[in-house]
């Protein structure tokens, strides 16, 4: 164990690009996605390259689809212990 060593982050992940991901690891195309929450595939579409914000409803509405917390969506590139330092 002493090769151990902690993964780091390489890559910042927008908040289009978190859902993008999350949709594909699912295995969803955006149809699929938008049949499972209601939003139009276009609106889908427009959050995944960042032209539409998320908000906080349309998160909670992806997420449930996603199974994920919506703050996976909203705060992709949260960094707990960094922002938890006082």
């Amino acid at each position: 164990m002493s090769d151990y060593r902690k993964a780091q982050k390489s890559v910042e992940v927008s908040v289009g690009e978190s859902v993008r991901i999350l949709r594909e690891l699912q295995q969803m195309s955006q149809n699929d996605l938008a049949s499972a929450t209601g939003l139009p595939q276009s609106t889908i579409s427009a959050i995944e390259n960042d032209r539409v914000r998320l908000g906080v409803e349309r998160a909670k509405t992806l997420a449930r689809s996603l199974r994920c917390h919506p703050a996976v969506l909203v705060f992709p590139g949260w960094d707990v212990k960094a922002e938890s330092v006082a």
